[in-house]
Parts: C-alpha cells; sequence; structure tokens
C-alpha cells in the first residue's frame, strides 16, 4: 500500500513539471509585452531564486553551502552561466519569431545531449543514438525551410540560430550536471543567483532597469516560482522515485501541451509542416530515451 501510495505521489510530481513545463513558451510571450528578454529574465531569476531559497531553509540545507570548496562554486557558476544562457536566448525567441518554430528548436536540447554525451562522458556510441540525431536534425530543417527547401525562408533564420545555441547551452548544462554531486535544492539555488548577476550584467549594458507593470509581475511570479522554481524539485522529486529512464519519455508530452497552449492563446499561424518537425524531435527523444537491453 505504501509502494502504491509512493508511486502514484511519484506520477503526480512528474505530471505537474510536464504541465508547468509546457507553459514557458506561453507566460514569456505574455511577460514580454512590457519587457524585452532581459528584464524578464532578471526578474524571474530573482523571484526563482527567494523561491528556491525558502524552500531550503525550510529543509535545513542551507548550511552545506557553507561546506563546499571554491571549484565546486565555481563550477556550479559556470553552470548557472549555461542554463541562464538557455533562458535568455530562449526568451529572445519567444519575443521575436514565431512560438511554434522557436519550440521545435527549442527541444533540440535532449539531440545535442545524446552527441555531447559522446564526446565529454565518452559514452558508448550506437546506431541508435545516430538514428536519434539524424530524426531530430530532420525534424529542425523542416521547421527552418518550412518543407520547402527549394525556396527556403531566411526571415526568421537568424532568430532560431540563437535559439539553437540556447539549446546547446542547456545541452553542455544537462551534461556537465552528471559530474558535479551536490545537494539538489542548494544547486539550483546557486543557478538562479548565478542567473541574477548575470542578468544584472546583461540589462546594464544591453537595456535598463525599470519596474515592471502589474501584468508584467503576474507573468514574472508565476515564471519564477513555478515554472522556472519549484519545477526543478517537482523533477527531482519524480527522479528520486522512478528511475530516470522510465521518466525521461513522458519529459516529451512537454512541447506538445506547448505547442496547443500556443495556438490557443495566440491564435499562431499553424502550418502543418510544424507539427511534422516537432513529431520528429520528439520521436528522436523518445528513441534516445528506450533503455537499451544488456
Amino acid at each position: 500500500m505504501r509502494n502504491y501510495f509512493k508511486a502514484n505521489l511519484g506520477i503526480i510530481y512528474i505530471a505537474l513539471c510536464i504541465i508547468l513545463w509546457s507553459l514557458i513558451p506561453t507566460v514569456a510571450k505574455f511577460a514580454q509585452s512590457g519587457l524585452d528578454h532581459h528584464q524578464y529574465l532578471f526578474y524571474s531569476s530573482i523571484v526563482s531564486f527567494l523561491s528556491i531559497f525558502i524552500i531550503s531553509i525550510f529543509q535545513g540545507k542551507l548550511k552545506e553551502i557553507l561546506s563546499y570548496s571554491k571549484k565546486v562554486m565555481l563550477v556550479l557558476f559556470v553552470l548557472g552561466f549555461l542554463d541562464f544562457l538557455y533562458y535568455l536566448l530562449l526568451y529572445f525567441g519567444y519575443k521575436h519569431a514565431n512560438g511554434l518554430e522557436v519550440l521545435v528548436i527549442q527541444y533540440m536540447w535532449p539531440i545535442f545531449i545524446v552527441f555531447l554525451s559522446l564526446v565529454i562522458l565518452k559514452e558508448n556510441f550506437t546506431i541508435k543514438k545516430l538514428f536519434s540525431i539524424i530524426l531530430g536534425f530532420i525534424g529542425v530543417s523542416l521547421v527552418i525551410t518550412k518543407g520547402d527547401f527549394a525556396s527556403l525562408d531566411f526571415s526568421q533564420v537568424d532568430i532560431l540560430l540563437v535559439v539553437m545555441i540556447g539549446a546547446i547551452a542547456f545541452a553542455l548544462f544537462s551534461v556537465y550536471s552528471k559530474i558535479i554531486k551536490v545537494d539538489a535544492t542548494n544547486a539550483v539555488m546557486i543557478y538562479f543567483f548565478s542567473a541574477i548577476l548575470y542578468s544584472i550584467i546583461t540589462v546594464s549594458s544591453y537595456s535598463t532597469f525599470i519596474i515592471p507593470s502589474a501584468k508584467d509581475w503576474i507573468s514574472i511570479l508565476i515564471n519564477g516560482a513555478f515554472i522556472n522554481g519549484i519545477s526543478y524539485l517537482f523533477w527531482i522529486k519524480g527522479l528520486q522515485i522512478f528511475d530516470a529512464s522510465k521518466v525521461a519519455p513522458y519529459l516529451f508530452i512537454t512541447p506538445i501541451l506547448a505547442a496547443f497552449f500556443l495556438i490557443l492563446f495566440f491564435d499562431e499561424p499553424i502550418l502543418t509542416i510544424y507539427f511534422v518537425g516537432l513529431f520528429f524531435v520528439i520521436l528522436s527523444g523518445l528513441i534516445n530515451s528506450i533503455k537499451s537491453k544488456s
């Protein structure tokens, strides 16, 4: 009975995480009506940090940070920069490009994880991984070309390439996160704290500090506290109950829900080729998540 309750609780954690992450594109587009991507990330990072900071105090884990070496802290700040870069470029994409196109490029990060794991972690190369990469790039190519390779539309390709760089940054963040072993809550808190520092630099250099409107604050609070804050902890809790290989395939429900929300709330132009491309990207991730028999 206890194991049954625990399993159901794990399902709830994963389901909440998937729902929250699927709201990233919609909330990002709502919030950036009065803010640019630099300002939006700055305020969201503050709210995310405070949310995880409170949780860390409640869990009694805050003091553990004092035992971390300078090398560990440096690595955490570097990882925080990669996570910061991913969201900065992602929000830039949702601000200036078609949301469905950005969504497909965003979900290249599982594909890049496959490639980077081979190079950095020296994981074994398999036909399954090669097939996964090929399917992923087919999906992205279909979206960028809108299915017409003969007459390429480069009107927003530069923005999509920026989003792709962000996807690479998040893949690097995910791969290197496997190497460092610290408390997950404290690690996430440090990531968001470093994001605040990096945001101060980017806002000072490329934007201005302004006070968000009441409408923008609603989006910032939702995004900072739940979508990019507590959602991390839901994911970790779910992984503590289920094996990662069992949980990973369900993550690819996220872009499907995200696409539905974009169409529902923003009446985005729908091209069949977007869903064909999204299908290939999701299929790529699912194939890679299948656990091989030993």
